[in-house]
Parts: structure tokens; C-alpha cells; sequence
């Protein structure tokens, strides 16, 4: 199934949901990334090192180093791969709210990564931007 490419409907269907659980971004080797009790949300390879996104308690149960933990708001649109404009538009709305934002794009969804503590404020951000692009149609 193809996902949604014309950001106006983007932008106006992405329902963003807000986990219950936090996230921590860790720099791990490649062997530590692949390990089943790790459960990785996402792992990143890049050349410096292995990234690997995984819950909070995890983490601090393997004693992973990591600096800051992270809510992760998903969009819950289908938009596809080859849409243009949505990250930024994401973006720019929390930037306009002050907040941080670590985007990471799935097959099916985008999915936002915001300071734990600008979690709620980042999820009503974005549903107000929704909103107004609904009003706009």
C-alpha cells in the first residue's frame, strides 16, 4: 500500500501519538546492537559508530551511557518515503515552540524523538498545527 505524498493531507491527517515509554539514543559497538536483550528500537549505523534507540529502563538495566531521555511521538499517517515538506513542517512547528526534535522515518510512519520534559507541550504543538491546517482547507 503507497503511502500519502501531498503534504497538505499530511499535515492534516498526521495524529500524532504520543508512547507511553521513553527512549534513549546510545552510541554501541555492533556486536552489543544485535543482541536480543538489547531491544533496539532502531539502530543506526554510521561511520563513527552504532547508534541504537531503546527504551529507558533498558538501558539503565545493561548500565548503557547515554545523556538525556526522549519521548517519541509518532505520526500515525501513512506518508510515504518520497513526500516532500513534512519533516520540515514538523520541524518548524517545535521549533517554533522551542523544542528539539530527532526525526527518524519508518516504512509506514515518521516518528518524532522530543525531550522527555517537552512531551506533552511537543504533542498538543503539533496537534494545534494540524488543526489550523485542517481550518485552512
Amino acid at each position: 500500500m503507497a503511502g500519502i505524498s501531498d503534504l497538505a493531507t499530511l499535515l492534516k491527517e498526521m495524529s500524532p501519538r504520543l508512547s507511553t515509554d521513553f527512549f534513549v539514543f546510545a552510541c554501541v559497538t555492533e556486536e552489543q546492537a544485535i543482541l536480543d536483550h538489547y531491544k533496539p528500537w532502531a539502530v543506526i549505523r554510521e561511520e563513527e559508530g552504532t547508534t541504537v534507540i531503546l527504551p529507558v529502563d533498558i538501558a539503565n538495566k545493561l548500565e548503557i551511557e547515554y545523556e538525556g531521555e526522549y519521548a517519541r511521538i509518532t505520526l500515525t499517517v501513512h506518508s510515504s518515503l518520497q513526500a516532500v515538506g513534512l519533516t520540515a513542517e514538523v520541524a518548524n512547528a517545535l521549533r517554533n515552540s522551542g523544542i528539539s526534535a530527532n526525526i527518524v522515518a519508518g516504512f509506514y510512519h515518521d516518528h518524532i524523538f522530543v525531550p522527555k520534559e517537552k512531551a506533552k507541550e511537543a504533542i498538543e504543538s503539533l496537534r494545534q498545527y494540524s488543526a489550523i491546517k485542517k481550518t485552512y482547507d
